[in-house]
């Protein structure tokens, strides 16, 4: 019986030996469970650890993703930029493991955009002097020449009519009738006219034929003056 109490008691205290140890229940207040209490003391301790604070030369906005490697034939403003944020080594000390040369920075690159070498004000007061530039006047006053005045060539006579002039001599409108005419059919009247390339024609033709007193070609049936639908009206508007 006693054995049986004695191994009884040797159970309960190995399993009181496996259980977790409690925590004090002072630590616990103000919290629902001992996990959100643990998780608070991991957050006031990472808190009050120490940061670890970036080197002097760093720079100020450094991105997010830069890169890690910059490459070696960056600048020395870009290296400087895209370093990483902490532990990174200088631009002085980039430079120096790369065999450049920082004292002297170099030639900003000119755009396409830039002035011309003639319309650059310093690049033209290097290579040119009031000397110099009297001298080129005066080259190029040596070579020009000038063109010498003649009169106007003449223009040739015109031998046919003039059809603004006979325009402007009329007065009557377009088949208003002013010249006694003969019989002619209108076969003849469009067999006549289609010979012309326009109208502007067949009137200069008709003037040319003895017009507009007579009608020798048939082009002018109405006794108008004008052959062919030709208009004067225009010629009378430009005038007015």
């Amino acid at each position: 019986m006693n054995m049986r109490v004695w191994l009884s008691l040797a159970a309960c205290v190995a399993l009181a030996a496996c259980d977790p140890a409690i925590p004090d229940s002072g630590d616990g207040v103000g919290f629902g469970d001992y996990e959100s209490y643990s998780a608070q003391r991991a957050r006031d301790a990472a808190l009050a650890s120490p940061r670890r604070q970036p080197p002097a030369n760093a720079p100020v906005n450094a991105p997010v993703n830069a890169p890690i490697n910059a490459p070696t034939n960056a600048p020395l403003a870009t290296v400087a930029s895209t370093g990483p944020a902490t532990g990174a080594p200088s631009a002085a000390e980039i430079n120096a493991a790369l065999g450049r040369d920082t004292a002297t920075p170099a030639a900003p690159a000119r755009s396409g955009t830039s002035i011309s070498d003639e319309q650059d004000f310093q690049a033209v007061s290097s290579r040119e002097s009031i000397e110099s530039d009297a001298q080129r006047i005066e080259r190029q006053r040596a070579q020009y020449q000038q063109a010498p005045v003649t009169a106007l060539p003449s223009r040739p006579q015109d031998t046919g009519p003039n059809l603004a002039e006979y325009a402007l001599s009329t007065s009557n409108a377009p088949g208003e009738k002013v010249y006694r005419r003969g019989f002619t059919t209108q076969r003849r009247y469009d067999r006549a006219c289609g010979s012309y390339a326009s109208s502007a024609l067949a009137q200069a033709a008709f003037l040319k034929a003895g017009g507009p007193q007579r009608d020798k070609l048939g082009v002018d049936p109405d006794g108008d003056g004008f052959a062919c639908a030709w208009d004067p009206r225009p010629f009378r508007a430009a005038k007015g």
